[in-house]
């Protein structure tokens, strides 16, 4: 039975989406649902809610205030720039590779605006996988700040580079991308079904596969939470709790992770929410801007509410302002629900399940139902989100019944960047795409994700391949055979254990492998354990090494140790 919180919930969702409300639905021509009155490229999304929220402030970082209209201007200026002085046309890709600054969000908005495909690198890989993004997609430019140059400068290939120096105020951060001139360039017409944005996933199959959007999917995402938080928003109006303080959000998750992308940038810019930007996460810095700058909204990783209430100093600081604390990337514990809740009395806790191809599209859990369900990733993402549990043969199965968990929305990528093969195999003929996560749906439409059929990590929302992991441990000399897996952290959720045999090399430790795999990953791939077998791993009978029961075997072990 649905509960009151939701029944509110559809009570004015009909009303924001009904006749005259804020947000008006058709169909596309695959039946699925698209925002009819708001516009479906990112340049026209820039251009409408800059104007719209004007002088409001919408960017604070290091001492730095922006608002809309100035970031817009900025982002023009910046986008003829490109056109005029590095001839970027339609379709040509410009990688970004740069921690979070406002010149991040700048020529984000830029490229976009020169007709360009973003294409957002990962700011903590290392030279191997920044080759490999590059060399797949091949961009016409890449945009980095210095200590990302230099990695890019170790990959070989030489792709015409700007460094921008990121710490300093906008002006000056800026100021390479003008030395060419151009800037009375005309900006190009785009259509909602132009590409716009390639976004990096790590699946099962190893290197990082470019999942490519449209602007209609990229504004769709947008639109989904910008329709969830005015549904939430006029629930609170109509029960006379109007929020105190104007709407500002901590961006403490990186900008190249669909999170920090699109739930949290650009819903900001539709919703007139200030962004408070942390160039890397430290629990309390956090603590500090929260109090200082009178945050609202905290959204991150599990592991970063974890941090914020476990900090020694968080009694120190004047939490109230903020109303939500949602997560997203990774499952956040059931017993972190009740102690968000005795931690932040002022806000209430909140959780999102999508993914990089559905551009954050999925579920919601909110509030008392959050409290109620807390091993519950929330209903579909009303009306955007379509979702299905597959069984044999895609067979859509009926609530309570086990299968691979699929969504539907006019937000889903168009595919995976020059792999057709994989774009087909994640996509049903129906328009669902896979989402490698076993799952249920109870009574009530609410999804509980039970199981993962990737064999992929989630560290701290950052996901990981066994197989690039394992790959690059068989890289070193000595390994003869290696398995990753994933055991369950406090903190991180997951972490990656490695399995080593050595045939011939007895020597190798742990130390050794990790100092030779720290040249070849992230950090956040490194195996947070290693052990060396002295004899060969198991096998199942087609000669696979038996990973199933190296994970029983050592979730034992570590278990008979605590």
């Amino acid at each position: 039975m649905p509960s009151e919180l939701d029944r509110k919930f559809d009570a004015v969702l009909e009303k924001v989406t009904g006749p005259g409300g804020k947000i008006q639905f058709s169909r596309d021509s695959e039946g699925r649902a698209i925002v009819a009155n708001l516009p479906p490229t990112l340049p026209g999304l820039f251009d409408a809610f800059c104007a719209l929220h004007g002088s409001k402030e919408a960017l604070v970082a290091d001492g730095e205030r922006l608002s809309f209209e100035e970031l817009n201007a900025q982002a023009d200026r910046v986008a003829r720039a490109l056109v005029g002085g590095f001839g970027i046309g339609k379709g040509d890709r410009v990688a970004i590779a740069m921690r979070n600054a406002p010149a991040w969000i700048i020529t984000y908005m830029a490229v976009l605006k020169a007709g360009g495909v973003v294409t957002l690198l990962n700011g903590w890989w290392q030279t191997e996988e920044l080759n490999h993004a590059l060399t797949l997609t091949e961009p016409k430019l890449v945009i980095a700040d210095e200590p990302r140059s230099k990695r890019l400068d170790a990959t070989g290939l030489w792709l015409p580079t700007v460094i921008l120096p990121v710490e300093k105020k906008i002006g000056e951060a800026l100021a390479p991308l003008f030395e060419k001139g151009g800037e009375d360039s005309v900006l190009p017409e785009l259509g909602a079904e132009d590409d716009a944005t390639i976004l990096f996933t790590s699946g099962s199959t190893g290197a990082a596969k470019g999942a490519i959007s449209t602007h209609r999917a990229v504004t769709s995402g947008v639109y989904t939470y910008s329709t969830s938080l005015i549904t939430l928003l006029g629930i609170l109006e109509s029960e006379g709790r109007p929020p105190a303080n104007p709407p500002k959000t901590l961006v403490n998750v990186p900008l190249f992770h669909v999170t920090g992308e699109v739930p949290v940038m650009l819903n900001s810019f539709v919703i007139g929410r200030a962004m408070v930007l942390m160039a890397k996460w430290d629990a309390g810095e956090a603590l500090r801007l929260i109090e200082e700058e009178k945050v609202t909204y905290f959204v991150g990783v599990p592991t970063m509410s974890y941090e914020l209430m476990q900090h020694p100093d968080r009694e120190k600081y004047d939490l109230s302002t903020l109303t939500d604390v949602a997560a997203g990337g990774a499952a956040r514990p059931a017993s972190h629900v009740r102690r968000l809740e005795q931690s932040f009395p002022s806000a209430q806790p909140a959780l999102g399940y999508g993914l990089t191809e559905t551009n954050a599209v999925g579920c919601g859990n909110f509030w008392s139902n959050y409290s109620d369900k807390p091993t519950s990733t929330g209903r579909p993402q009303r009306p955007m989100a379509e979702l299905a549990i597959l069984g044999a043969n895609d067979i859509h199965l009926p609530a309570g019944e086990r299968g691979e968990i699929a969504i539907r929305s006019a937000a889903n990528v168009r595919g995976y960047w020059r792999d057709p093969e994989a774009t087909a195999a994640a996509f049903t003929s129906d328009g669902y795409f896979r989402s490698g996560d076993i799952g249920y749906l109870d009574a009530d439409n609410y999804l509980f994700i039970i199981d993962r059929k990737k064999d992929i990590i989630i560290r701290g929302g950052e996901n990981i391949s066994c197989q690039e992991v394992e790959a690059a441990c068989y890289s070193h000399s000595s390994v003869s055979e290696a398995c990753v897996f994933g055991i369950a952290d406090e903190r991180l959720g997951e972490v990656p254990v490695a399995i080593i045999y050595c045939e011939e090399d007895g020597m190798l430790n742990e130390e050794a492998l990790l100092a030779f795999l720290r040249e070849r990953l992230a950090m956040f791939k490194l195996p947070a354990y290693v052990r060396f077998f002295d004899e060969p791993l198991p096998k199942l009978g087609t000669g696979k090494i038996d990973k199933v029961s190296l994970r029983t075997s050592y979730r034992s072990e570590v278990a008979e140790d605590a």
